[in-house]
């Protein structure tokens, strides 16, 4: 048995060397993009605060340390993780650009997880995840929130604008979340809950987050419904095949830099700060101007503003400050926003809002209604994505005033009759459910009776159907009488648009 045991091992690792062989150009291209994330630290402001310390051995350039494989993947294997954290050389390649290549650009992003990483780590615990899920913002942004892809996917999680929409961020003129450590981090914990409800395997997950659960239930459907990120890995897009190799390496080289002589280049500024919502709009300058702190460091920590400006008449939002600041803030916050007020908003704000139409209530006639109960975690952008329509005409419809619901709260919703069956199903989903249904094409209820055959009626397959669905829904009739009849074979394999009889019941 022994032998047998050392004998899969050695043909495991045997795979994961040629998996690496082959596939050098799809990692390159990978490394290439981690590079340019590690390079984006050069611009930020937190650089220019930083500085070795002379007293310690923090910040001095010591030899490169490169070790024999066989170690790294003992160290990986130590590593208590629940990804599963394999070695090969494509592994390997991106350890180097960590350890090797970029090892003064990782210095600089060592000194700032000690002020990302608490924040991320309270985050998910909060939503029970693993806090070395973590290590995915390493490699999505390395740890920079102002982090701009080539794609368009923006801050510390990179998320693209729709995906960002969904999950509740605000992203405008004025304001983009995506850019807000603290929301975009609650966003992507949630994004994170959803996939793991979907796939149960945290290595799917994170290949998911990457580039979409479609791409990846795509991939298992082509490799026969395996569900190891390793099997299906040639079925992934090209940039999704890099991006576990690349997480494996993170975190690799968050663990053991000190192993390889990297030392992370401390922080000289506190890291201690605190969140305060404001009520009235405030331009950075008036608060740095009022209360002597430097903009630069206003701005770093609070990337989320594009114009210098917390929009806090309109709702409620948050501004984050050190520490030290903040009491001096709440009794000051009148003469800060008050200060040269004309200057600073009589003109910039009027360019910053986007203009606004009048708004035109929908017509319901024809229209049918349905009925959705409000569930925990659920906001009007979510619902009005989930039945197709706008935001300004779930209040319209429900007298809301902004964007105020209540759990258990009871929304009409309107609808075309042709499109009820498809929507009326929407309350009794689950979250991840009903996000898996943004953008998909809407299916009609077009289910018609045969004027020829008056015994029958045909019903035309919906997204999502089975078999077995489609049988509940009449009265009287099994799976088996509509396999049966439709000359279908026992998996029952049907497609979308594809029209079934089914016996009318007497």
């Amino acid at each position: 048995m022994k032998r047998i045991i050392i004998l899969l091992t050695g043909l495991m690792l045997f795979n994961f060397s040629a998996l690496a062989v082959n596939d050098t150009i799809i990692a390159k291209t990978d490394i290439e993009f981690i590079e340019r994330q590690l390079d984006s630290l050069t611009h930020i402001w937190f650089l220019r605060k930083m500085a070795p310390d002379t007293n310690s051995q923090e910040g001095i350039t010591e030899p490169v340390i490169e070790l024999p494989d066989s170690i790294y993947r003992v160290r990986l294997h130590n590593i208590h993780s629940v990804v599963n954290l394999p070695y090969n050389k494509v592994v390997r390649n991106f350890i180097n650009v960590y350890i090797v290549k970029k090892r003064e650009k990782f210095e600089i992003m060592l000194g700032m997880k000690d002020f990302y990483f608490p924040i991320i780590e309270d985050i998910f615990d909060y939503y029970g995840l693993p806090a070395e899920l973590k290590y995915m913002a390493v490699i999505e942004s390395a740890l920079n929130p102002n982090a701009v892809s080539r794609m368009g996917a923006t801050g510390l999680w990179q998320f693209m604008y729709s995906t960002g929409r969904a999950y509740g961020l605000t992203i405008n003129s004025v304001v983009d979340e995506r850019r807000d450590p603290v929301k975009s981090t609650h966003a992507a914990a949630r994004y994170l809950k959803d996939l793991y409800e979907i796939y149960h395997d945290w290595g799917l997950v994170i290949a998911a987050y990457n580039c979409g659960p479609g791409n990846v239930n795509k991939a298992i459907r082509r490799s026969g419904n395996r569900k190891d990120y390793w099997e299906i890995y040639y079925r992934l897009p090209r940039e999704t095949r890099g991006y576990l190799p690349g997480y494996i390496a993170a975190t690799y080289a968050m663990n053991y830099h000190k192993e390889h002589n990297i030392r992370k280049m401390p922080v000289n500024f506190s890291i201690a700060t605190d969140t305060i919502m404001v009520t009235k709009d405030i331009h950075f300058e008036q608060l740095s101007k009022v209360m002597n702190i430097p903009l630069a460091e206003i701005k770093a920590l609070n990337p989320q503003y594009r114009r210098l400006i917390v929009p806090g008449k309109s709702k409620p939002m948050s501004i984050t400050l050190p520490i030290k600041y903040l009491g001096d803030f709440i009794s000051m916050q009148d003469s800060v926003a008050s200060y040269r007020t004309e200057h600073y908003f009589n003109s910039k704000l009027k360019d910053a809002s986007p203009t606004r139409s009048k708004y035109i209530p929908p017509s319901i006639k024809g229209k049918t209604k349905i009925i959705y109960s409000v569930k925990e975690g659920d906001n009007l952008g979510y619902i009005a994505s989930w039945y197709n329509v706008g935001v300004s005409d779930l209040r319209y419809w429900n007298n809301i005033y902004r964007n105020l619901i209540r759990i258990n709260q009871k929304l009409a919703v309107y609808v075309k009759p042709s499109e009820k069956k498809y929507y009326s199903v929407v309350d009794d989903l689950s979250f991840a459910q009903k996000q898996a249904r943004i953008g998909k094409p809407v299916v009609q209820n077009t289910m018609v009776e045969e004027t020829t055959k008056p015994g029958f009626v045909y019903h035309t397959v919906r997204y999502g159907d089975t078999v077995w669905d489609i049988a509940k829904e009449y009265s009287g009739v099994s799976a088996t009488d509509i396999l049966n009849l439709n000359g279908l074979d026992r998996s029952g394999r049907i497609r979308i648009g594809q029209k079934l009889k089914i016996k009318k019941s007497s």
